[in-house]
């Protein structure tokens, strides 16, 4: 299997995505990929063991890309061998009237993952930099002061949201949270080829809306926002990751090894050392239990 070279992902500089590649196998058969994954996600799991052991770091990943770039599914194999309780996944929809009486981060705050645990955001407060972008009419939704129409929302609006997630970022990652960014980079034919089997097969029928077409004509403008966000957002403590999404197994290897090369990074993430008193006393705590009597 190819090595995956973060580097080659990475965002530490201005880039366009049209400069991303779409589609990977790294060098090897889908059977490779799916048990190249199967060792790494086996390796996450044990980290996720320590991590929660260690009890002082929480990690926050959070997911994006167009309709059917494989979110789910990237979601459900990557972290499939993590103790259910050491990972929550949220699924942001559209806002509630609870959440609109709150400002926009609000949502995504309260959902952070605690110290131990792994938190995955599928879709991320970044809808409110692409989708309300694609659509503007949805931040009147928020009853912001000073917004009362469209024509309101200029440019200096969304150059200061980008600073308040880069700070709402820089917030948390100061305070134990490890954040990863993943864009699911994939092509407009193969999202094509993706909705046709939707609409092919009965029992994938149920993922499939008219709304799917109607948002997948604005292609062209997701693209050009998702790449401004990306440009304005990725930080040394927040970094982007251009995943190519056109081969579902590929990325899913692709992510897991990031995830755990990067995570492998922080040496100071251990077990902790059990007290001296119980240390010195393991020999008789274990001769008690072998001599015990049903």
């Amino acid at each position: 299997m190819d090595k995956v070279e973060l580097t080659h992902y990475k965002v530490e500089k201005e880039v366009k995505l049209s400069d991303f590649e779409t589609v990977t196998n790294l060098g090897v058969s889908d059977k490779e990929l799916k048990r190249g994954l199967e060792n790494i996600r086996e390796e996450l799991g044990d980290f996720q063991d320590t991590l929660y052991a260690h009890d002082r770091y929480s990690v926050l990943i959070c997911i994006q890309g167009m309709d059917t770039a494989g979110k789910d599914s990237l979601i459900r194999e990557v972290f499939k061998d993590f103790n259910a309780r050491g990972v929550v996944v949220h699924s942001f929809k559209v806002p509630t009237a609870l959440e609109l009486g709150h400002d926009y981060i609000w949502r995504h705050y309260i959902a952070l993952p605690e110290k131990g645990k792994f938190g995955v955001f599928n879709r991320t407060h970044y809808e409110n930099v692409l989708v309300t972008r694609v659509h503007p009419e949805y931040i009147l939704g928020e009853r912001i002061p000073g917004i009362q129409k469209v024509s309101d929302i200029d440019q200096k609006f969304w150059d200061k949201r980008f600073e308040q997630i880069n700070n709402f970022e820089r917030h948390i990652a100061e305070n134990g949270t490890i954040i990863f960014k993943f864009f699911l980079n994939l092509s407009k034919e193969e999202q094509r080829q993706r909705l046709l089997r939707r609409l092919a097969l009965k029992r994938k029928n149920w993922k499939f809306s008219p709304g799917d077409l109607k948002e997948r004509a604005l292609w062209t403008e997701y693209q050009k926002y998702y790449e401004e966000a990306i440009n304005k957002t990725s930080t040394s403590n927040a970094p982007w990751y251009v995943i190519p999404a056109d081969n579902k197994k590929a990325a899913r290897v692709v992510v897991a090894t990031i995830l755990l090369e990067e995570l492998k990074k922080y040496e100071d993430i251990k077990e902790p050392e059990l007290a001296d008193k119980i240390k010195a006393n393991l020999e008789h705590y274990k001769s008690q239990l072998e001599n015990e009597k049903e």
